[in-house]
């Protein structure tokens, strides 16, 4: 099961350190395999998130998603998307910015460093609406009770997540964005480009995350149908017609997953920065990681972690919020990336804890999920 959910990941880590060695020599093989080892622990929350979302998709949509998916996340995010922001901050073409990496990376780093801004309160906008939504749902388990209970109250309100998203990036903006940092080594004021920035990352989430919201409750509806005239045609012996929205539904929420990676991939790129200026052993180093970031989201999905270890959901979007602070806060100031995947780390190995005692306590109570489970959730809150 291991070797055929990471046979690819582990093939495409052996040709990438080899690749390294030609490109660069050891060093290079050093620098490659210290990138793919960040962008894992950055993301490990991004497969958490991705394994709930991706469960819900059929056997083609998972190919699919490990597949076209992956050459979305290897190439595009993590070769294409660090040009891209050359080229649009520094007005340049995509060839000439492409030409700028191989033969002045140091510029290179500059120029992306100037878009810095503009990409944390994107990136940081939208996952900061993920966490938001899913903080004041009420749901029936709950993990840190002592804080989900009188948010999931106030999540009764309209629009309070956008509200509140909407707060936190004026508050950025005017506290964070007036003093940003410049390549110069000066200071510039930036709160119009992360006021615009954070409104369109604020916007990709509404539209994205409603249009998957909205095809997903189409299929729901569908397949309710299709049930009932299968017990139908059962009786009548007539043949039953396939749900026609399943495909319109499967690919929104891919869109919504590409998205959703994109959002987690800003970090570890710019974050990339800080190791190497040299975009060949960038893409390599980051493409492993998120090979394996995928692989590890459908090995979550077949084994079905999520419902045996229910809190590891909460504890991935904890991290996913705690993220999108430190994008917002990284507009002004550095934050190493050591600190960032260790505070996802930390988050999901409490919430895996947290499942394995309440597992624990459930076993010991005979299998009673009532009052064990309750039991369960108020000591892991504590």
């Amino acid at each position: 099961m291991l070797l055929k959910t990471f046979g690819w990941s582990i093939a495409f880590t052996a040709l990438g350190l080899v690749a390294a060695v030609f490109y660069g020599g050891w060093q290079a093989f050093g620098v490659v395999a210290i990138l793919s080892v960040l962008e894992i622990s950055l993301s490990f929350d991004n497969a958490v998130i991705n394994a709930g979302i991706l469960k819900k998709m059929n056997a083609f949509w998972q190919r699919i998603f490990l597949t076209i998916g992956v050459l979305i996340a290897v190439f595009g995010m993590r070769l294409v998307f660090p040009v891209v922001i050359v080229a649009i901050s520094a007005k340049l073409g995509p060839i000439e910015a492409v030409d700028l990496s191989f033969n002045d990376p140091d510029m290179y780093k500059e120029l992306v460093t100037d878009a810095h801004p503009s990409i944390a309160a994107f990136g940081g906008m939208f996952l900061l609406m993920i966490f938001l939504d899913f903080i004041f749902e009420d749901r029936d388990i709950q993990w840190l009770r002592w804080i989900e209970r009188p948010l999931a109250k106030l999540g009764k309100v309209d629009m309070l997540s956008v509200c509140v998203a909407l707060i936190v990036l004026l508050i950025s903006a005017l506290t964070f964005a007036t003093h940003a940092h410049q390549h110069g080594g000066g200071h510039a004021d930036k709160t119009s480009t992360v006021l615009l920035s954070g409104i369109a990352g604020l916007i990709t989430y509404l539209v994205v995350g409603g249009l998957s919201g909205f095809f997903e409750n189409k299929l729901e509806e569908e397949e309710e149908r299709e049930q009932e005239a299968e017990e139908e045609a059962k009786k009548s012996g007539k043949p039953v017609a396939a749900v026609a929205l399943a495909g319109k539904a499967a690919f929104f929420m891919f869109l919504y997953l590409e998205v959703l990676d994109a959002s987690f991939s800003f970090d570890g790129v710019i974050g990339a920065f800080a190791i190497t200026n040299e975009i060949v052993l960038m893409a390599l180093g980051l493409g492993i990681g998120a090979l394996y970031v995928r692989s590890l989201t459908v090995y979550l999905v077949r084994q079905g972690t999520l419902d045996d270890y229910v809190y590891l959901e909460h504890g991935a979007h904890y991290a996913i919020g705690a993220l999108s602070i430190i994008l917002l806060v990284t507009i002004q100031y550095e934050i190493n990336e050591i600190i960032t995947g260790l505070v996802g780390v930390v988050l999901i190995a409490w919430s895996f804890w947290s499942s394995v005692r309440r597992n624990k306590a459930i076993e010991a109570a005979g299998g009673d999920g009532g009052g064990s489970d309750s039991k369960a959730e108020v000591s892991s809150g504590v």
